[in-house]
């Protein structure tokens, strides 16, 4: 581990506190309520925007914007695109989370029309997903990822070469890069995967912390970094999966640089 890359990462968290960033999504009903708290829990401002009557105006107000394929249908991918028009020209970042492509052929073509026609500053998804969107068939099982032919981190890479744009993969071991640089979180818990939304809240965490560097590498890091060794605390903490969503929360309100830096365990990967 790199002492001097954690503490630099480690370092956006309090970029974000005291810059207070409007986060917009347009995102899925099952965790819209966990995005906008966990956003809450950092010092950001969330808003969920999801009419095309209004998306261009509120990402004129956003310094990020978060587009979120959970729960899909044309008119979102309309208001996706809208968004992402507005968001590009204003220049603000754009996280797209691509939930379950790869499991729908509407599924895999609305990712891909978003990233052909939007500047998307980072790609978050997992395995299944990502390798979907490089081709790979038989990825998914609804919205959970199946056993890839390509490694996590070769993905990321491939994913980030192929599309022009920061790519993380997340699992057990997340991986991020921009084509050339890769780098491994090897922060978590395994109750992240009995509750709804961790994916999610993670591709909201890499919209807050690219508002404060233009480094979406770093900051993609430093955002599922902090994510994984929140977990990790709720987690020791949690008698079960309920407990574990709630502690979560309080973890991350509470989270400072110091103890935040002394636990991300990041690697620099060949």
């Amino acid at each position: 581990m790199d002492q001097k890359i954690n503490h630099h990462c480690a370092g956006f968290l309090s970029l974000i506190r005291q810059k207070r960033p409007l986060i917009h999504h347009i995102t899925n009903m099952v965790v819209a309520n966990d995005n906008a708290n966990a956003m809450l829990a950092i010092g950001a401002s969330p808003v969920m925007a999801l009419s095309r009557l209004e998306v261009e105006e509120m990402t004129a107000q956003a310094d990020a914007l978060v587009l979120n394929l959970g729960t899909l249908n044309p008119e979102i991918v309309e208001s996706c695109l809208l968004a992402g028009k507005a968001a590009n020209r204003k220049g603000i970042p754009i996280v797209l989370d691509p939930v379950g492509a790869g499991a729908t052929q509407f599924r895999t073509r609305s990712a891909k029309k978003i990233l052909t026609e939007i500047k998307i500053s980072v790609l978050r998804g997992n395995a299944g997903e990502i390798a979907a969107l490089l081709g790979e068939a038989d990825t998914m099982r609804g919205v959970d990822s199946m056993p890839t032919r390509l490694s996590p981190s070769v993905l990321a890479r491939s994913a980030s070469q192929n599309y022009g744009t920061v790519v993380g993969v997340t699992g057990k071991i997340d991986y991020i890069s921009d084509g050339s640089r890769l780098f491994s979180v090897r922060n978590g818990h395994h109750l992240m995967t009995a509750v709804s939304g961790t994916g999610c809240m993670s591709s909201s965490l890499c919209g807050a912390f690219a508002t404060v560097d233009t480094d979406q590498v770093l900051t993609s890091v430093s955002a599922l970094g902090f994510l994984g060794v929140c977990a990790e605390i709720a987690g020791k903490e949690a008698v079960g999966p309920g407990h574990f969503h709630s502690v979560l929360f309080d973890v991350m309100y509470n989270m400072n640089t110091k103890t935040l830096a002394s636990l991300l365990r990041i690697e620099v990967e060949s």
